[in-house]
Parts: structure tokens; sequence; C-alpha cells
């Protein structure tokens, strides 16, 4: 089964006052909607625009785990949990893992916009101690695992008339950055996603370079 969402379909949040823009592809907050609370493990993919200067104060999470893929800009993050401070930039892949329970601020010290996109996982097991880490320039194709939810992210940036390969799990999860796309006859642009289960010998066609988030996901 492919199930394919649009762009034009997600959720507005936000607060346009405070230069924030959010896009939800799942309910979220006062947004709800009880036959799109989640898909396996994933509980939340959401774009963020912030403009410079703004961002999200500290707050607090738990039992979730927060993988964080940055556009275009510079996301400053602070985690008063556990100490950790960094700026991540395009090409980085951030991971809070929440445990049972962190605090952090999330912001736009930057001087351009700031455009990411922000995913959130239910951890197989509850609890545990929070855990954070960045890492730099993941490559094209470079598989990245977060094994707290069983799940593994595979970001692919394939030129013109390239084919991708959509992984034969039992459940994926593929959001696009960029690009115009073709997925089993559809066609995708930014901001559509695709939920996909028991499928096999998927493949992805870019009509133009494009950048994916294509998360393996347990059954």
């Amino acid at each position: 089964m492919i199930d394919v969402r649009r762009a034009a379909d997600r959720y507005e949040g936000g607060d346009a006052g405070a230069g924030i823009s959010t896009r939800h592809a799942f309910s979220f907050g006062s947004f709800y909607d009880p036959d799109n609370i989640r898909f396996g493990p994933v509980l939340a993919c959401n774009e963020e625009r912030l403009a410079p200067g703004s961002g999200f104060d500290e707050h607090p999470h738990s039992h979730t785990e927060i993988v964080t893929w940055v556009v275009e800009g510079e996301l400053t993050h602070r985690d008063s949990t556990t100490g950790d401070t960094g700026v991540v930039r395009p090409g980085d892949v951030q991971r809070l893992g929440a445990g049972a329970g962190a605090r952090h601020v999330e912001r736009n010290d930057g001087a351009a916009p700031l455009r990411f996109v922000q995913m959130w996982l239910a951890p197989l097991t509850a609890g545990g101690e929070p855990a954070y880490e960045v890492v730099r320039g993941l490559a094209d194709g470079t598989p990245y695992e977060v094994p707290a939810a069983g799940a593994v992210l595979h970001v692919r940036r394939p030129g013109a008339g390239e084919r991708v390969p959509v992984p034969e799990a039992e459940r994926v999860y593929l959001h696009v950055v960029r690009g115009d796309l073709r997925l089993d006859g559809a066609e995708l642009g930014p901001g559509d996603s695709a939920r996909i289960s028991g499928e096999k010998g998927l493949e992805i066609t870019a009509g133009s370079p494009g950048e994916l988030l294509i998360w393996e996901l347990p059954a």
C-alpha cells in the first residue's frame, strides 16, 4: 500500500507574529485528527521555518527520539539537560533522545532565514537517560541508525533521471525536501510524503535534482 500525502494538506501551525511557520504532517498540538496520529513509530514530521532571531524557548520532551535535518540556514541548539550546545547546518543530522525527560532551546541566531525538517519517533522502550548527537555532513546514501526507535534514516540526493530504490522494509516513510519525483506512477514535489506498507521492488525516479528523507521502519 502507498498512501501519498500532499504538502498542501499539512496542518498549519507556528506563530507568524513571532517569525515561526510550521507545517505538520501528523496530528500535533491543537491540530487533532484521530486517523492521522502516527505511522509506525513516526509521530511527527514538521516543516519549520524560523525568521532570523526567532525560535522556540526552553521546552520539555520525554519518551521521544527527535531527528532534525536542516535544509537552509543554521539552527542553534542548547540542551539544558545534557549541557550540549551546537549549530546545525545543511547536511548535518541532529538527534535528541529525550529519554525520561529533557529540556532544550531551538533558535535561528543567524542572519538568514532557517528552514528545517524535524521528525519525532516513538522509542521501542520508554524512559532512560537523555542523549544528544550531531553527525556532520551526512553523505548521500549513508544510513543513519536510530536504534532506540528501531529505525534507519536514508538521505538521498538523486540527480535528474536517477533512480533510487525504496528500502524493502515492512514500513517506509518518505518525505520530499526538494525536487520533482515519481513513485509508482505518482508525481511527488517538495513537502509531499508517502507512507508505504508491505511493498517490494519500488523505485523513485527523479525528474529534477532532488533531496529525500526516507525512513526504514520496523513492522
